[in-house]
Parts: C-alpha cells; sequence; structure tokens
C-alpha cells in the first residue's frame, strides 16, 4: 500500500510540475504578444505622427517647392544658407560676405537658398531663435524677406536672454517697410512657426549640424570670405 501511495504522490507531484510549466509558458506567451502589440502599435503611432508632424505646415510664400527655405535669385548657381538668427558666426558671416552674395544676386550669377534653422533655443529663454525664424515667414509673406533677415542679423540679441521681443520683431518689421498691423498679427498667430519646425528638422535630417552651413551646388564652403564666396561660384559654373 505505502508502495503505491508513494507512486500516487510522485505522480501529483510531477502533474503539479507540469501545470505550473504550462502556466509559466501560457503567462511567457501571454507578456511577448503584449509586448509586441504594444511595439507595433506605438511604431504605428510614433510613423503617424511623425507624418503629422513634417506634413503639417503653412509655408510662406518665396518658399522652395519642399518648403525648406526662402529662395530668391534666378542664377544658375543655388548657394543655400543654413543660419540661426541668434548665431553670432552667423552675423559674422553676414556681415563679411552678404554683400558679396547679394551682388552675385544682382549679376544674375546665383540663385540663393536660405534655410532659417531654430537650433539654438536653448540659449534663449523664449525660444527666440524659432521665433525669429517664424518672423522671417511672416517678412516672405509681406515680400521684405531678405531686407528684415538683414536687420534681424545688425540687431543680433546676445545668447542666454530673452533675445527680441515680438514687439521689437514688429518694429525692425516696420523699419523695413512692412505693414504693422499684419506682420504683427502673423507673429502673434504663429503662422509660420510650423514651418520652422519643418526647415529646422529637414535640416537635421539633410546633416546639418551647426550654423552657419554654406553649400553651393550642393557643396560645403570652407572658405566663407568673398573671395572664397566668389571662388566657389565660378568653380560651380564652368
Amino acid at each position: 500500500m505505502s508502495s503505491r501511495k508513494g507512486q500516487r504522490d510522485a505522480a501529483r507531484v510531477v502533474r503539479e510540475q507540469l501545470a505550473r510549466e504550462r502556466r509559466r509558458r501560457r503567462t511567457l506567451w501571454t507578456s511577448l504578444v503584449a509586448v509586441a502589440v504594444l511595439v507595433i502599435a506605438g511604431g504605428i503611432g510614433w510613423a503617424v505622427w511623425s507624418s503629422q508632424r513634417s506634413d503639417t505646415f503653412t509655408a510662406p510664400p518665396g518658399a522652395t517647392d519642399s518648403g525648406t527655405g526662402i529662395a530668391y535669385g534666378d542664377g544658375p548657381v543655388t548657394i543655400e544658407l543654413y543660419e540661426d538668427f541668434l548665431c553670432p558666426a552667423c552675423k559674422q558671416f553676414q556681415q563679411a560676405s552678404g554683400a558679396t552674395i547679394d551682388q552675385l544676386v544682382s549679376e544674375g550669377k546665383v540663385r540663393v537658398v536660405f534655410h532659417p534653422v531654430a537650433y539654438l533655443n536653448r540659449f534663449s529663454t523664449t525660444e527666440y531663435s524659432t521665433r525669429s525664424s517664424a518672423a522671417s515667414g511672416c517678412a516672405a509673406k509681406g515680400g521684405k524677406f531678405h531686407e528684415f533677415t538683414t536687420a534681424l542679423f545688425d540687431q543680433q540679441p546676445a545668447e542666454g536672454g530673452a533675445g527680441l521681443s515680438d514687439d521689437q520683431l514688429v518694429g525692425i518689421a516696420a523699419g523695413v517697410g512692412l505693414n504693422r498691423d499684419d506682420f504683427g498679427s502673423c507673429v502673434s498667430d504663429g503662422t509660420y512657426k510650423s514651418w520652422t519646425e519643418h526647415v529646422t528638422e529637414d535640416a537635421s535630417k539633410a546633416g546639418i549640424t551647426g550654423t552657419p552651413t554654406i553649400k553651393i551646388d550642393g557643396k560645403d564652403v570652407a572658405d566663407r570670405s568673398p573671395e572664397g564666396i566668389k571662388a566657389a561660384v565660378a568653380a560651380a559654373g564652368q
């Protein structure tokens, strides 16, 4: 009797172990399925959100077909400028070579695409890089992009502070001939902030890691001096 009882006990222990193993496997598979569902759902959610971010923006008049910059001039050689209005080196570049680029435009030698990126928001307490870039879109809407951006660099605030206020941006716009009320409404409504995000995101995806970045017909320009710009344009036009 004791032998049979021992066999029954051993069989019961085996059955319990097998049952525990089946429960463990069911729990494991349930967890794996749940994780897979979350990953798939998260991937779909990210794709939808990313698509909405990249597609939902209002580009100002004068923007390129891709909406990643403002174009002016109609020459055969393209100069791309990636600049942040809070970037001190960008201001220095404009002061040194801006007039040369303007001359090349007026001579019909180049087309300029200006990408007003917002890379330096961390150096402003009010996201000035974004605000000033969006304001440049308002200036493009009023037909004074180049005049406004030149004035922005002339009056560039120091890094680490609030930057120029919206009222000051409106004052600069009025000073270059833009309608104060129309420009002010465009700025206060944030009309082109989504565009600024698009411009900045596209530049980052294109590998633009700093400002200013100057490209002539797609090639980086190391010598940003007036002579270097002219030489690069001449070489690209050959």
